[in-house]
């Protein structure tokens, strides 16, 4: 049998509200509101508890007062409960399934804030302090003591109360974690919700503080002879709220800043990557589950930062558009027949210049070409799908989809034609051929290797358009299927003679820009 330690250890107080929301899905905060009185009914057995140390109290007296005592926290339970289900109504509202977008994000963060929304609630104090008050004069008349004398209880009464609401605070941040990971699911993962919150040094300047309390008064109590006064217990709450503020603040100061300070070191760093910094280191300055923490980040933003080198590599061998598509879909890309326009580019008299010109001079050279002639293609929403040698094999229409990929060709290839008569291309020349029709397009290999490509008669005979503009001194052809395509621009365009096709058997009529003024 196979035991998940860690998840025993985390899951221990989280485990009961998991399970309680599960169970009881929308009417989850009907549950929570009893739980809240529970809580005061609790807290006021401990106060019972520390009592009977102090106080010498005969079974119907301590009855008496526990029952005054316990109506105490229920009244004052009862009314956090109703502000609970008040407050909670987007919630509830949310888990009876009235959704949508911006309601999501609105119900995570009135969900986050119901602890805090319950804990300024100065009516719930006023309510405590009263109940605490009227149980302690109870408690005065029951032992024939003066009434002015239950002031002697009241702070430990009051403090205590304190306490409950101390533990309400935490029972329903725990409580409402299920409930924000349940609408999390549905946010964007971009979401950063607006909401008030008390800060985990917070949390610890509040808690430790009251558990060094309540232990003061306890262990004291164990030591104490019982009477039927209230001197001692008075005593011993001023002794011990005393060794709280001057002990256990500081331990509380020294455990948040162990605690909160690499946490707060985490939370600038991811707020840091988020803006796109992937430098930023967190120290390891423990070596508990902060420090295992720490590491981990600096690793993941690490490994983020090879990841982000080699997008940037690869970008600069893969179209974009490909990109995306290969993000969204995988890399083994489904075979399909599409309409496109393909735009075949061709340097002319390049084995001459090859032979008459050193190698890192050509490569120079047809990079300097291709630095203008992508853009172009890019601009229009063509894909430079293939650099052949000295030859490019552009795609319009594939992988993103274009209803007019054919005027988009044609308006590149026009485009880099007028480049290269400008110079863009230094002393070389280009001739470009387009052409469009029904291709296979998808990704071809094997041995872990994908080439993204189009298949069919229309790629073959756009090559051979382009060697055509040899013959006829064109720097763009384009086949009679692209000229139908331009629908109303194809008036733009005029016949050349007819040239064979190397590979042909039909004639295939080609157009070129017509010239100004013929």
């Amino acid at each position: 049998m196979n035991v998940n330690w860690r998840g025993l250890t985390r899951g221990f107080f989280e485990r009961p509200p998991r399970v309680l929301y599960r169970r009881t899905g929308p009417r989850y905060f009907d549950a929570a509101a009893v739980v809240i009185v529970l809580n005061g009914v609790v807290v006021a057995g401990f106060g019972l508890v520390a009592l009977v140390l102090y106080v010498d109290l005969h079974a119907a007296e301590l009855a008496l007062f526990a029952a005054c005592s316990a109506a105490g926290f229920v009244v004052e339970g009862l009314l956090a409960g109703v502000y609970l289900r008040r407050a909670a109504q987007p919630v509830r509202s949310w888990l009876a399934g009235e959704r949508g977008h911006e309601a999501t994000l609105q119900t995570w963060a009135a969900a986050a804030r119901l602890a805090l929304a319950i804990l300024r609630r100065p009516s719930l104090y006023a309510i405590g302090a009263v109940g605490a008050a009227a149980a302690d004069l109870v408690l005065a008349a029951l032992l024939d003591r003066p009434a002015y004398e239950a002031a002697l209880l009241f702070p430990m009464s009051y403090l205590l109360y304190l306490s409950s609401v101390i533990l309400r605070y935490l029972a329903l941040e725990l409580g409402i974690r299920p409930v924000l990971e349940d609408i999390g699911q549905s946010l964007p993962v971009a979401a950063r919700p607006d909401f008030a919150r008390v800060s985990l040094h917070g949390r610890l300047l509040a808690t430790v503080p009251m558990v060094t309390w309540g232990a003061s008064i306890i262990v004291a109590g164990l030591v104490t002879h019982n009477s039927r006064d209230f001197d001692t217990i008075g005593l011993a709450s001023v002794v011990a709220v005393g060794v709280t503020a001057a002990i256990s603040i500081w331990l509380s100061l020294v455990l948040a800043d162990a605690v909160s300070g690499p946490i707060i070191d985490l939370r600038d760093a991811t707020r840091r990557v988020g803006a796109g910094d992937l430098g930023v280191r967190v120290p390891v300055v423990s070596t508990d589950e902060t420090g295992e923490l720490a590491a981990s980040f600096n690793a993941m933003v690490a490994g983020l930062g090879e990841r982000e080198q080699l997008s940037e590599a690869f970008g600069a061998f893969v179209d974009p558009a490909l990109t995306e598509r290969v993000l969204a879909e995988g890399t083994d890309l489904r075979g399909e027949v599409l309409e496109v326009s393909l735009l075949f580019l061709d340097v002319r008299g390049f084995t001459a210049v090859a032979e008459s010109t050193g190698a890192h001079e050509v490569v120079a050279r047809l990079n300097a070409l291709y630095e203008g002639v992508v853009p172009v293609i890019l601009s229009h929403g063509g894909h430079a799908n293939k650099f052949i040698g000295d030859g490019l094999l552009a795609v319009f229409g594939a992988p993103e989809r274009h209803a007019d990929h054919a005027p988009r060709a044609v308006a590149a290839a026009r485009e880099i034609a007028q480049l290269v008569r400008q110079g863009g291309a230094g002393d070389l020349e280009v001739g470009v051929g387009v052409n469009s029709g029904r291709v296979v397009v998808g990704t071809i290999g094997g041995g872990g290797r994908r080439d993204f490509t189009v298949i069919g008669d229309p790629v073959n005979t756009v090559a051979r358009v382009e060697a055509a503009t040899r013959l006829t001194g064109d720097d763009v052809l384009i086949t009679e299927t692209t000229l139908r395509a331009l629908g109303a621009d194809s008036d733009d365009f005029e016949e050349r003679p007819g040239v064979p096709l190397k590979g042909k058997t039909a004639t295939v009529r080609l157009y070129a820009p017509r010239i100004t003024g013929s």
